[in-house]
């Protein structure tokens, strides 16, 4: 059992709870909770780390995976980004995925784009909500959240172990790649034209979200082949991210029910 927090497994993984550097210098990030260590792929797995109340009520389904040790409850503390941990934490792989990737799903395209969405909640709702809808893939730019930070892996919901998503240092080449491939680009926009269920979505497309504040740039905004607007009622002016990109994915899923 480790009952030192000065010990080296202690602060690898108390780093990767904090530093976004050290997460991408080593490829590695954190997985806390039963529910999210329970679907995490095995072979993504590191290590893993429990208290042994924990494994004592939940030893037969954890007890098997790989690289598992016993650590003490002031330990586990140590290491965990939460402030009442839940037992048991993995250390895992982050996982790679190309343009060509997300392109090559068995599907029509049903893209998340995502620029400098910066609230981590924001960024988990949407892979999670992205799942639920059948979104195909989520790429983002640099400007966006860490999908790493503990705070959005558990917002994920496990869903950032089942949906491709990709980081890119320069967003408008990767849209042109997109578009390229017949996908259409639906930017959310206040002043969109179309209403955002005026539009059809049955064939290949992909939703560009902007910044929680500032919404898309003109760059961005200039790329996307239709601007769509979530049209509101009362003085609300704009929409919380994760929402308006719920509302889109899910009228797409909609539409490509009602057209099978």
């Amino acid at each position: 059992m480790i009952t030192s927090r000065s010990n080296a497994r202690v602060r690898q993984a108390a780093d990767l709870a904090k530093k976004s550097r050290y997460r991408n210098e080593t490829g590695l990030y954190l997985v806390e909770g039963p529910k999210m260590v329970g679907e995490l792929p095995q072979d993504q797995i590191e290590c893993v780390y429990a208290t042994e109340k924990f494994l004592e009520t939940h030893g037969p389904d954890f007890s098997a995976l790989p690289h598992l040790q016993t650590v003490s409850e002031e330990v586990l503390k140590a290491m965990c980004d939460t402030q009442t941990p839940q037992g048991i934490l993995a250390v895992a792989r982050q996982c790679r995925f190309g343009l060509s990737d997300i392109l090559s799903a068995g599907k029509p395209a049903l893209l998340m784009i995502l620029e400098a969405v910066q609230d981590p909640g924001n960024l988990g709702t949407i892979l999670r909500a992205g799942e639920g809808a059948g979104v195909t893939g989520v790429i983002m730019d640099e400007k966006t959240a860490d999908i790493y930070a503990p705070k959005t892996v558990r917002s994920t919901m496990g869903a950032l172990f089942r949906v491709p998503f990709l980081r890119t240092g320069d967003l408008a080449a990767a849209l042109e790649k997109i578009r390229q491939s017949g996908v259409r680009l639906a930017a959310a926009h206040l002043e969109g034209s179309t209403e955002y269920d005026e539009a059809d979505y049955t064939g290949p497309v992909a939703f560009l979200i902007g910044n929680e504040a500032a919404g898309l740039s003109s760059r961005i905004t200039e790329l996307a082949d239709i601007r769509v607007r979530i049209p509101m009622e009362g003085r609300v002016e704009s929409l919380n991210a994760a929402v308006a990109a719920s509302l889109l994915m899910y009228e797409a899923a909609r539409q490509r029910r009602k057209s099978r």
